[in-house]
């Protein structure tokens, strides 16, 4: 048949066949993923041979928390077992152990890299000893849902993104009966050692498993190793120059950079937008501060920096203001602004508002189920709350009143997730705009609190016209294809965790440093990561996240440069993801200043074919 052109609608059969492969085979993409080699540290081979490392004391040891003798009591057979020691591995008397049964789950949020870490660890392994998987993240582990993972698996799951293989969830294994039975599901599976692959919560989780399951398992006594496994985009799993970064980070946050660079290229080319961009990080904005130092943004914003100089809604609203008019004064009607994903929880003003709200709702909420509409609760509400969060709740528009009376929850918290930070600020900054405009004696002049323009510039930007689109980049960074550096990262990190499980270790997260220099593999012990934390009224045993520093290097650089980016085009498209070629081998431009690197450049050791075609 043709149509009215005269094309032929005949497939050829070898395409047809191909099409049909990519269900069973994946795509082309992904083929040729599997197929690229990977960077192993030279500890890891002998003779030309992926091998387990053996470990010896590297010389330093972490302080525990500031309560020495809290942690004594809640973890005394790890912090007697490890003594608070980083462990460093080594390619002497490494280990030769037969018939042990590991087992390894994911946990939380998924991030690029995580089959990577079982293909590793399963090699590291061998055929001598079985790994076993965990179906469902905790959930599934509660349940006993493990399955062998085999060597033929490993040709299907090596480079890809996601956590598709195992799948996870955010379960959280907290209480006694929880804890027994796990200790069940160990002793029911014959389980060695438990491998949690996941971020602060994840294995602070793996501290209290690793003492709960210390000793009096298993019917002779023994005890089940766990081991823990640096996870998160968030990039807020750090331990100094200890432990640069979690993996993951580098994938989802070249993956935001090239939206955003692909954004900033829109407004240079149309010239007629401003663009809101929240990105994903609730708690700590290492991801934001990577975007920025790789895209250059007109306006970028770091949460750390606004809880430390105790920034006002308004104050964050006029800094925005302030770089659309100059913009707009030079004919610059475009821009893209940064925003973190959690961004009002540091506000101050807005923090004391939102906890005084939390508070009212969760000792009224049988009152206010009485109450029919939104504006009788909000009624309600505002007369419980403080004069000053009254009048900042005031100034929100009204949408954004209702959205801070959302439903909690199940901490009671509100979901902060959920608020749209970005429209808000569109909203909020529109609003200044015009009033500027409708009066710009009242904030353009001379004084230092104004912005200086001159009679023209004033005119320009009286005119301008101020259009914006808003985004929310999340999910879209945390289950790509790894990039080089995420993929040889984890794939050690799975070889060291492997080593661990074979020389008896427990309690201890695998961590890998020297990134710029053929990597340094190291076991650091959890409990001299623990701290006490006051959450959701009590104390709990956490490990800290780590969060953007005033004065770490990367940090310095932005603020060195970011008054030049909001006045001047510097911004910068990185591009797609390179897995082939010379810039697949960048580090994050986080990792390479603060660790103090002379390059961008990543050296994991000598390139791999990890598995045979």
């Amino acid at each position: 048949m043709r149509d009215i052109s005269g094309a032929s609608w005949v497939a050829s059969p070898e395409l047809i066949r191909f099409c049909e492969s990519v269900e069973k085979n994946g795509s082309l993409f992904e083929r040729e993923m599997r197929k690229l080699s990977i960077p192993v540290i030279d500890l890891f081979l002998e003779e030309g041979r992926i091998v387990p490392a053996s470990f010896e004391f590297s010389g330093e040891n972490l302080d525990a928390a500031e309560d020495v003798s809290r942690i004594l009591k809640a973890f005394p057979n790890l912090y007697s077992a490890t003594g608070c020691r980083v462990l460093k591995a080594s390619g002497r008397d490494r280990p030769v152990v037969t018939g042990r049964r590991v087992a390894v789950i994911f946990s939380g949020g998924p991030a690029a890299g995580g089959h990577n870490v079982l293909v590793g660890l399963k090699m590291a392994l061998g055929v001598d000893n079985t790994l076993l998987g965990v179906r469902n993240g905790p959930k599934g582990l509660l349940a006993g849902e493990l399955f062998e993972i085999r060597e033929s698996d490993l040709a299907q799951i090596i480079n890809t993104g996601g956590f598709a293989f195992m799948g996870t969830d955010r379960t959280k294994i907290k209480t006694k009966d929880q804890f027994d039975q796990v200790e069940a599901v160990c002793r029911d599976q014959r389980i060695d050692c438990l491998v949690i692959v996941g971020g602060d919560d994840s294995n602070t989780n793996a501290a209290v498993l690793a003492e709960h399951l210390f000793q009096n398992v298993h019917s002779d006594g023994r005890g089940v190793q766990v081991l823990g496994v640096p996870k998160t985009i968030d990039g807020d799993l750090q331990v100094g120059d200890l432990l640069p970064i979690s993996f993951g980070f580098d994938t989802a946050t070249k993956t935001y950079s090239e939206m955003v660079g692909n954004i900033l290229q829109d407004t240079l080319s149309s010239r007629k937008y401003w663009h809101f961009v929240k990105l994903m990080g609730r708690s700590a904005t290492h991801v934001g501060l990577e975007v920025a130092l790789q895209t250059r943004p007109t306006v970028a914003f770091i949460s750390e920096e606004i809880a430390e100089k105790r920034l006002s809604l308004s104050q964050i609203v006029d800094t925005i203001c302030r770089a659309v008019a100059r913009r707009a004064a030079r004919g610059m009607n475009y821009g893209v602004v940064l925003i973190p994903e959690g961004l009002i929880e540091f506000i101050p003003e807005m923090k004391t508002l939102i906890s005084e709200l939390n508070e009212v709702i969760a000792s009224s909420s049988e009152l206010l189920l009485d109450l029919d509409t939104i504006a009788e609760k909000k009624e309600f509400i505002l007369g419980r709350i403080s004069e000053d969060s009254a009048k900042l709740m005031a100034t929100l528009p009204d949408e954004f009143e209702d959205m801070l009376l959302l439903d909690r929850d199940s901490h009671g918290n509100l979901k902060v997730s959920q608020i749209p930070t970005e429209k808000l600020l569109i909203e909020m900054v529109s609003a200044r705009l015009r009033e500027m405009k409708a009066n710009p004696d009242l904030f353009i002049g001379e004084r230092d609190d104004r912005i200086n323009l001159t009679p023209e510039e004033v005119k320009r930007f009286v005119e301008s016209k101020f259009a914006t689109n808003s985004h929310f980049f999340g999910y879209e960074g945390r289950c790509g294809a790894p990039t080089r550096f995420d993929a040889a990262y984890t794939f050690n990190l799975g070889l060291l965790v492997g080593s661990l499980a074979l020389a008896g270790k427990t309690g201890y997260i695998a961590a890998i440093n020297a990134l710029d220099r053929g990597g340094q593999a190291l076991a650091i012990p959890l409990v001299g990561l623990i701290h006490m934390e006051h959450r959701q009224g009590k104390d709990e045993f956490v490990i800290e996240k780590t969060m953007v520093k005033m004065d770490s290097p990367a940090f310095k650089f932005f603020i060195e440069n970011r008054e030049r980016w909001a006045t001047e085009d510097c911004s910068a498209s990185p591009g797609p993801r390179q897995l082939w070629g010379p810039v697949s081998s960048q580090l994050p431009m986080l990792i390479a200043l603060n660790q103090g690197y002379n390059s961008l450049k990543f050296d994991l050791g000598e390139e791999r074919k990890i598995i045979s075609d």
